[in-house]
């Protein structure tokens, strides 16, 4: 029998056991390992009795708490949270298995990344909006301490500037829930109750309600012009919170976007328009900032300011295609960015520095790592035989459909994307290797840089092996979220 809450729990239960056991032992690492991968073997074995024909909440569970508030302990999935449930739980085991070199305070890293992903587990699994704003500031708390605690020289500044962000961004989102949970009929908090009281409200009312869903969700996306936090967190945030940062993160913002979306479609098809806008210019700064960026993470932090701007542009799209163009670039991006935050930590781990200028002939020196940052760079431009690939063809194909030729924006973006990549790629790789009176890389010389190891080859393969594998069979991740995907476009269909 499948029980959400006991997938929701899981996590949490091995946060427990490593609260309990001795500050230096050596068991804390394994038990946050077997936790990891406990919790992603579990909820892989949901597709077994996933209806990938049926659009509805399936595995639900509904505990009522609070029925003067509205409040509910309601949990979950359809195609459209049941993939990042997935990602969530398989970029939560890579990033504990990429953790091998936090040493300080262990009990308190692991304890919070598995806190960490329980609480992103519950913000995709939720089915009331009391609950769903409960894990989304939940996850504020794990974040702000393993940044602020083992990050970089900035980390102070790039754990305040997430939080306040968030925060900020959710005064607005906690304002549109209370506007909805009082114009909802029964005033509760259940997002079936809250769809129907929001879709008789005037239009007007509805697009003030969803300006302010857009800048909570848009915050954590993220979308200009309220990206800020972005860059620094990844640049200071240790290398395995990178991983969830970006991986799955972002996606919170998106996915609750799609879901504020399908609740007011009234106010989405006002600002169908705008949003197309602010889609295209996110992706042509994002990867404008990319480009001219000489740290490895920074550059990567810009990236995904781009690749969220293909999602964002998707969901503007209000059609079959973009809808699942949206959600397979939110895989998509997931896998390469988490590959990418991996492998450029692992080698940080090695030269202690980020800078591109300070690379060269890894080819010859460490081919694993070669051969693996290219595969991830490919992914990275939506190369066919790629996962971005078949989700960029999507969101084009539904934004042509939606506005025509002025999709070709998005090429611009295409460009820019393969420019620095090819760019990065060709520092990293090529030339003559230093040597020892070089300045560059002088306190670690670059012929003494050691290959990926079983572990972390382990790790990045799985990556590797997910974004290409549904580059070339595509069609169990279009199968899981068909049904969902047709749902929310048929609704805009009919309103039309």
């Amino acid at each position: 029998m499948h029980s959400l809450t006991f997938l929701l729990l899981l996590p949490v239960i091995g946060a427990t056991i490593i609260s309990i056991l001795p500050s230096q032992s050596t068991l804390i690492r394994k038990t946050a390992i077997i936790t990891a991968a406990l919790t992603l073997i579990y909820a892989t074995s949901f597709i077994l009795g996933f209806d990938t024909s049926s659009s509805a909440m399936q595995f639900s569970k509904i505990v009522p708490w609070n029925i003067r508030l509205g409040t509910s302990f309601a949990l979950g999935i359809d195609g459209i949270s049941f993939p990042m449930v997935l990602l969530a739980t398989l970029l939560s085991f890579i990033a504990i298995i990429a953790s091998c070199s936090i040493t300080d305070h262990s009990k308190g890293y692991y304890l919070l990344m598995l806190l960490l992903e329980g609480a992103m587990l519950g913000v995709f699994m939720a089915q009331d909006w009391s609950l769903f704003y409960l894990f989304w500031e939940l996850t504020l708390i794990p974040l702000f301490f393993l940044i602020d605690r083992w990050g970089g020289k900035r980390r102070s500044m790039a754990s305040l500037n997430f939080v306040l962000y968030t925060m900020g961004g959710s005064v607005f989102m906690l304002l549109s829930l209370l506007v909805l949970f009082d114009a909802t009929p029964g005033h509760s908090f259940a997002m079936d109750a809250m769809l129907e009281g929001a879709r008789a409200l005037p239009r007007e009312t509805q697009v003030l309600i969803f300006l302010g869903f857009l800048v909570g969700f848009g915050v954590k996306m993220p979308i200009f012009p309220i990206h800020g936090w972005l860059p620094l967190a990844h640049v200071e945030a240790p290398s395995p919170v990178s991983i969830l940062l970006s991986g799955i993160l972002l996606k919170m913002g998106a996915y609750g976007l799609i879901r504020t979306a399908f609740m007011l479609p009234e106010a989405v098809l006002s600002l169908q328009t705008f949003l197309m806008v602010l889609a295209l210019f996110s992706l042509i700064y994002g990867g404008l900032l990319a480009w001219r960026q000489s740290d490895l993470k920074g550059m990567i932090a810009y990236s995904s300011i781009s690749h969220m701007g293909v999602v964002l542009l998707g969901i503007a799209a209000l059609n079959m295609a973009g809808i699942t163009g949206a959600l397979m670039q939110m895989v998509a991006h997931g896998l390469v960015a988490g590959a990418l935050f991996l492998l450029i930590g692992l080698l940080y781990e090695r030269t202690h520095t980020r800078e591109i200028t300070d690379y060269r002939s890894l080819v010859k020196i460490t081919p694993r790592f070669a051969i693996f940052i290219s595969l991830a760079f490919i992914a990275a431009v939506g190369m066919p035989g790629t996962a971005g690939f078949i989700a960029e063809l999507h969101v084009i194909i539904g934004a042509f459909e939606q506005w025509g030729w002025i999709v070709l924006l998005v090429s611009i973006g295409v460009m820019i994307s393969a420019a620095y990549a090819a760019r990065t790629m060709g520092r990293l790789f090529t030339g003559p290797a230093y040597s020892g009176s070089d300045r560059s890389l002088s306190h670690s010389n670059m012929n003494n840089i050691s290959d990926l190891q079983p572990v972390e080859l382990f790790a990045a393969s799985i990556l590797v092996f997910g974004f290409l594998y549904l580059g070339f069979f595509p069609g169990f991740a279009l199968d899981l979220i068909h049904a969902s995907a047709t749902h929310f476009s048929q609704l805009f269909v009919a309103i039309k």
